[in-house]
């Protein structure tokens, strides 16, 4: 393990070197690498495909849940949307150097604020391979060099990528060292990263619960966290029924295993007997279980061929990730807000 730990020390002080010269480094620069690593991920997705699908099938064997599985999956359009994500980075302003809220004191001094890189950023996550580029893709464009540690169930896929990134930045002319990544799936290293306050500027975890209250806990330099709640769409009664329809159903069957996918819909109850039976049917088609509280039980039971379970208090404020939603009808706006406020 001191072997393993020397070996982080070591990747996060080239970090450290490479975030001196990535804070003035040109867009140009930053750009040329990110177009090349969206390339090179479709160039080389064969040998990403490959060590995704090792992944896949030990996760699996070892009785992953279908949800996790999901997530983990990398396929042909995955990658296309990976690629096309990275290259949106690209395409964003380069916010580096913007000078903002500039004023004159009275006596002629001119104060302003200046955007700078962090420096270095440690990014702590789980079973998404396609979190690897995302985070790796905006530290670049932002000028923060950065060490990423994915999960185990993900090691052959977050290794492939990682090699292309760092190929990518390489032939770019990105200074060595910018993408790091730990390769060794010891949770001893998370805790000796999380005391390396001297080299990692920020830690960004992202993941369940256990993880982003353990790093919170834990971690001896400034830590932001995010990424945990429920996804609730409110129905107005001013609603246009089928676009509120079309909205539920995107939400909710697109991708049903991300984090954003939709787990609670709340419908005004002036509007409800007219909604509900529509955006049921329509959900039905994609075989989505309502778990209906006692009114909108009421409005949908007739229809015998939907999948319908009496909703209990652990329903609300549960992210589902799967084709599941919660269903309540509330009186107005206000009792809505508070519903998420609550549970959200």
């Amino acid at each position: 393990m001191k072997n393993a730990i020397d070996d982080l020390k070591a990747k996060g002080r080239a970090a450290k070197v490479a975030s001196r010269r990535l804070a003035y480094i040109s867009t140009d620069i930053k750009n040329k690498a990110l177009f090349n690593i969206a390339d090179d991920i479709l160039f080389r997705r064969d040998e990403i495909l490959t060590a995704n699908e090792k992944d896949y099938k030990t996760a699996k064997a070892t009785g992953m849940g279908a949800a996790l599985l999901d997530r983990l999956m990398l396929n042909e359009s995955r990658l296309e949307g990976i690629a096309t994500d990275t290259r949106a980075v690209a395409a964003l302003p380069d916010s580096v150097g913007e000078v903002y809220e500039m004023r004159t004191m009275p006596n002629g001094l001119q104060i302003g604020k200046k955007r700078v890189p962090i420096g270095v950023i440690g990014a702590i996550y789980e079973s998404r391979p396609n979190v690897t580029v995302d985070i790796a893709s905006l530290c670049l464009k932002s000028g923060n060099a950065v060490i990423l540690r994915g999960g185990k169930e993900t090691i052959n896929s977050n290794t492939s990528i990682v090699k292309v990134i760092q190929g990518a930045c390489k032939r770019t002319g990105m200074p060595a060292g910018c993408v790091q990544f730990i390769d060794n799936t010891d949770h001893a290293l998370v805790d000796a990263m999380l005391k390396m306050n001297d080299i990692i500027d920020l830690i960004i975890p992202r993941g369940g619960a256990g993880l982003i209250k353990s790093v919170a806990e834990n971690a001896t330099m400034a830590v932001v966290t995010g990424g945990i709640g429920v996804c609730h769409t409110y129905i107005d009664k001013s609603a246009d029924i089928k676009k509120a329809v079309d909205i539920v159903y995107n939400a909710k069957v697109q991708r049903p295993t991300v984090c954003n996918a939709l787990d609670t819909v709340l419908v005004d109850a002036e509007i409800a007997d007219e909604y509900l039976p529509e955006m049921a049917a329509e959900l039905h088609k994609a075989k989505v279980e309502l778990h209906c509280d006692e009114r909108s039980m009421a409005i949908l039971k007739a229809d015998r061929a939907l999948k319908l379970v009496a909703a209990v208090e652990e329903d609300w404020g549960k992210e589902f990730l799967a084709l599941t939603a919660a269903i309540k009808v509330v009186d107005s706006l206000d009792e809505a807000l508070e519903h998420i406020e609550k549970y959200g």
